[in-house]
């Protein structure tokens, strides 16, 4: 029993190992490293044996951090339960793993403190490139970070950071959401976003939305932010009839589920009294009524492309930095059905 770890607790070390197969620490670095070819086979074979019964397990950080490359990409995100950043951060996993990484993701609930610790944590981790999906309110941190490793963004613009930005063509989607309210006969638009707090991508649609909607004759426009009064400002622009059919235009997921539970809670008739249409698309969009119509972002190739340039920057491509735009994709439902 003398070839046993003490307690069932203890982790294996690679000196136990080698004590036990009677061999170097070197010979089982090389085995453990890739190097088999370079041991005779008896002692390859002692070593796999001696391995399987210790149940040794390398340490995998510390031998990355030898090498100088731990294969860990950090992804920071605002809000974790945001289904855009799910899907996003899904799509760069994949892409991660496809490609021998793993993602360290850490979310920073949009607080500053939490995004504060995360930027710490990750450099403690070494990761070998960053990317960003968040407020930024810690430009000198990121910038610090940008100076030591490969930085992309997501969705979100950061002026304090020249580095590549892959995300969505907000101008082309609000354009196509605003071509097909016109055809469809909706004249009184209120966008609803959430509160406009320095992200750039609301920022982009809000003002894409009002240059679009300035360009429309017969045309109406209001904005309203989500806050507490959600309800009864939804009702006053309900209540306020005379411009023409009216349409409730989303700029998010979040936005959508807020305004959808308040219309299913009012005395309106969901999508005969007022049209409904969302930026994002999400999996329960096609069960409320006769379905909401949207514009669906390509998280995935968004996410791959946020991967791609990382990887292609790691590798050493010194362009001038980049910004990707996708298109997003029309999908019509009932929410949006033709006025008379």
């Amino acid at each position: 029993m003398a070839d046993v770890p003490a307690t069932a607790r203890e982790r294996v070390t690679i000196s136990e190992v080698a004590r036990v197969a009677g061999v170097s620490k070197a010979t089982v670095s090389r085995y453990i490293g890739g190097d088999r070819q370079l041991l005779a086979a008896a002692t390859a074979q002692r070593l796999e044996e001696v391995i399987e019964r210790l149940g040794y397990r390398p340490n995998q950080m510390a031998r990355a951090l030898k090498r100088g490359q731990t294969r860990l990409i950090g992804m920071l995100v605002a809000d974790i339960l945001n289904p855009y950043s799910v899907a996003v951060m899904h799509a760069v996993e994949t892409a991660c793993r496809q490609h021998g990484y793993s993602l360290v993701v850490c979310n920073t609930n949009r607080d500053d403190e939490q995004e504060r610790h995360h930027l710490v944590a990750l450099q403690s981790y070494n990761v070998e490139g960053l990317i960003v999906n968040t407020l930024g309110r810690h430009p000198g941190e990121l910038l610090n970070l940008q100076r030591e490793l490969p930085m992309v963004l997501v969705d979100r613009q950061l002026p304090q950071l020249n580095v590549d930005l892959v995300g969505l063509d907000n101008a082309d989607a609000i354009e196509q959401a605003l071509d097909h309210l016109q055809a469809r006969g909706y004249r009184d638009i209120l966008a609803v976003t959430e509160a406009l707090d320095g992200t750039s991508s609301r920022q982009e649609r809000v003002q894409a939305f009002a240059e679009s909607i300035s360009r429309r004759a017969g045309m109406h426009q209001q904005l309203l932010e989500i806050d507490a009064d959600l309800p009864g400002r939804l009702d006053a622009f309900l209540g306020a009839r005379g411009r023409g059919p009216q349409a409730i235009f989303t700029f998010n997921g979040v936005a959508t589920l807020a305004v959808t539970r308040v219309l299913h809670d009012s005395s309106c008739r969901l999508f005969e009294d007022v049209g409904l249409i969302a930026l994002d698309e999400l999996d329960w969009y096609p069960l409320v009524g006769n379905g909401i119509s949207a514009l669906a972002q390509p998280t995935e190739r968004i996410g791959v492309a946020a991967f791609d340039c990382l990887l292609g920057r790691l590798r050493g491509d010194s362009g001038a930095p980049r910004r990707i735009n996708f298109k997003a994709e029309l999908i019509i439902r009932g929410s949006t059905h033709p006025r008379d």
